[in-house]
This record gives C-alpha cells, sequence and structure tokens, in this order.
C-alpha cells in the first residue's frame, strides 16, 4: 500500500516510517522541518531511513499552506494516512497559543480535506492524553467526559478529534484517533523528560523537577505504540478513538532512580514549583484497544528505560 505519514521526520514519525518499508509498503514522509527542535536532528533521521533502500519519499512542506497540501495529494494516491504532524509540548503552547491552533487545527483540517477530495478512505490521527486534563478518574477511559483540557495543546488535539468525526459522519472517512500517553525510545525528543534528564545526568549537569517527584505518568515505549498504530490500518473502525498507553504509572523520582541505575550516575536536583498546564497524573485504560486492535504493550519503564540509555549513549552527539 501507499502510506502519506505527516510529521515523518519527526520521533514517531520515523520509527513509523521504517515499520512501514519493513513490512513491504511505500512511503511518503510529509513535514515541515521547524526549529521546535534542531532541525538537523531530522536530517540525520531521514538519512538513516532513506538508507534502509526501501521506497521512501520524502516531501518539504507545511501542512498549513493548502497549495502544497494539494501538490502532494496531486504527485501521489495514498491508500492510508497516518497523520503524526503537530506542534507538540503543553508547556511551549502556553507561550504560542495562537501557533499551536493554527498548525495543529488548520493543519489537520487542510489534510482531512484533501483527503476527502483525493478519495482517500481511511486515516489514523495522533491525540494526546493531555485531552483528559486534570481527570479525577483514573484509569482514564475513552469514555470519560473531556471537558477540561487545561492547555492550548489539550484544547488543539480535542479540536483534531471533533474535525475527525465530522469528516467521517459527512464523508466517510475511516477515522481512528489515537491518544497517545508520553512516548518514548530511541530518537525521543531533547526537550522531554527522558531524554533531558538522561543528557543532563550524564553531564554531570542539575535537573529541573517541577513538584514533588510524585507526579505519575503513563510512558509508552516507542515499539508498542507502532504495534498499536499499525493494527490500527489493518481494520476499518467507521470512527473510534484508542487509548495507546503502557497502562502502568512510574512516579517521576522512580523514573529518575531509573536513569541513575542505567547510566550508573547520580542525579543533582534541582526541585522547581509546578508548572501551568501539568497534570498530576496520566494512566490509560487500554482495554477497548486491548479488545478491538489487540494491542498488548510489552516494554515496561524498567526495561524501556536502560533501552533508551543505551541508545543515547551510543549516540552522543
Amino acid at each position: 500500500m501507499n502510506f502519506l505519514v505527516t510529521g515523518g521526520a519527526g520521533f514517531i514519525g520515523s520509527h513509523l516510517c521504517e515499520r512501514l518499508l519493513h513490512d513491504g509498503h511505500r512511503v511518503w514522509a510529509f513535514d515541515d522541518l521547524n526549529n521546535f527542535y534542531d532541525p538537523q536532528i531530522k536530517h540525520r533521521t531521514l538519512a538513516a531511513v532513506a538508507s534502509l533502500g526501501k521506497p521512501f519519499a520524502f516531501v518539504h512542506g507545511d501542512l498549513t499552506d493548502m497549495k502544497a497540501v494539494n501538490e502532494l495529494f496531486f504527485a501521489a494516491k495514498f491508500d492510508q494516512i497516518i497523520h503524526l504532524a503537530a506542534r507538540a509540548g503543553v508547556r511551549p503552547s502556553l507561550e504560542q497559543p495562537a501557533l499551536y491552533q493554527r498548525v495543529n487545527v488548520e493543519g489537520t483540517v487542510n489534510l482531512l480535506e484533501a483527503a476527502h477530495q483525493a478519495g482517500v478512505k481511511k486515516i489514523t490521527i495522533a491525540s494526546s492524553s493531555s485531552v483528559y486534563g486534570v481527570n479525577a478518574k483514573v484509569p482514564f477511559s475513552e469514555r470519560d467526559p473531556i471537558f477540561s483540557a487545561i492547555s492550548p495543546y489539550a484544547a488543539s488535539k480535542l479540536a483534531c478529534e471533533a474535525l475527525g468525526h465530522v469528516y467521517h459522519h459527512i464523508y466517510g472517512l475511516d477515522v481512528a484517533m489515537l491518544r497517545f500517553f508520553t512516548v518514548y525510545g530511541p530518537r525521543q525528543r531533547p526537550d522531554l523528560a527522558i531524554h533531558k534528564f538522561t543528557r543532563l545526568i550524564d553531564a554531570g549537569q542539575p535537573i529541573p523537577v517541577f513538584g514533588d517527584g510524585s507526579a505519575a505518568r503513563d510512558h509508552t515505549f516507542i515499539t508498542d505504540i507502532l504495534d498499536g498504530i499499525i493494527a490500527c490500518t489493518k481494520r476499518e473502525f467507521g470512527f473510534e478513538i484508542f487509548n495507546l498507553g503502557e497502562s502502568q504509572t512510574i512516579r517521576l523520582d522512580k523514573l529518575i532512580s531509573l536513569i541513575e541505575a542505567a547510566l550508573g550516575k547520580q542525579a543533582v536536583i534541582e526541585w522547581q514549583c509546578l508548572q501551568p498546564g501539568d497534570v498530576p497524573i496520566t494512566f490509560a485504560d487500554i482495554s477497548k484497544a486491548q479488545r478491538m486492535l489487540g494491542y498488548q504493550p510489552q516494554v515496561k519503564a524498567e526495561k524501556g528505560i536502560p533501552l533508551f540509555v543505551d541508545w543515547f549513549c551510543k549516540n552522543r552527539q
């Protein structure tokens, strides 16, 4: 099949491109290579994907540019789309809320409209556990009310979920919305906690810890996320939302201990106040994904953190 992967130069996107290529598909990656983090990292990632010698094409473009999106769909015919491109991160969205709405919401509208016009019938879209906000009930279920977003990023992802339903309802697109829970692993974005803490501890520099270390996250290893995405491409749903997480929480202080053990180095901690937009816990109820996708995450943090640290140590710049 011909797959379009938006955000294909990023952390999850590049791994997904590799998985699809290994499975025998043709893949087009669409990415604007923005400077949210060093674009050279993305160029190196794309080179690694291209080196597989598989049918892979990279298209440099911006989803908010409708002309560029239309040219993309004119140049190739896609069987399925996996939409991962977005401005990411809760804290940065507080500083640039309009940018997040423009890229995440307008960009998604442009993609859905182009898919509809081109006759693409199936699209898988990345959402986020952030849509649950400060959820009093744990673990988080797709059936929970989601009217308590506490960041512009979360609000933009809620809007994308609504748009996915609109295009399913009006045009019959088969749409799967995937709520990712704190994905990590090789190539993780350098601004995210596991990568940032590993880099700073390795360099003997202090790490900023917001709160008292009790905040808990459902950290999900990249290979488990890929399994969930691929499962979605093989089934038709109409419109469905799925949590993709490890369904196991780990406290921040425990996470730091695992990184310390894997590096063989002690962290120097700078305790700081909680940040606006942060939530005390994320915890995925994955029973729906287990039932409908056969999703069975395999990599707990005790295994995944050493795997990430090993990759980090082999790829220091």
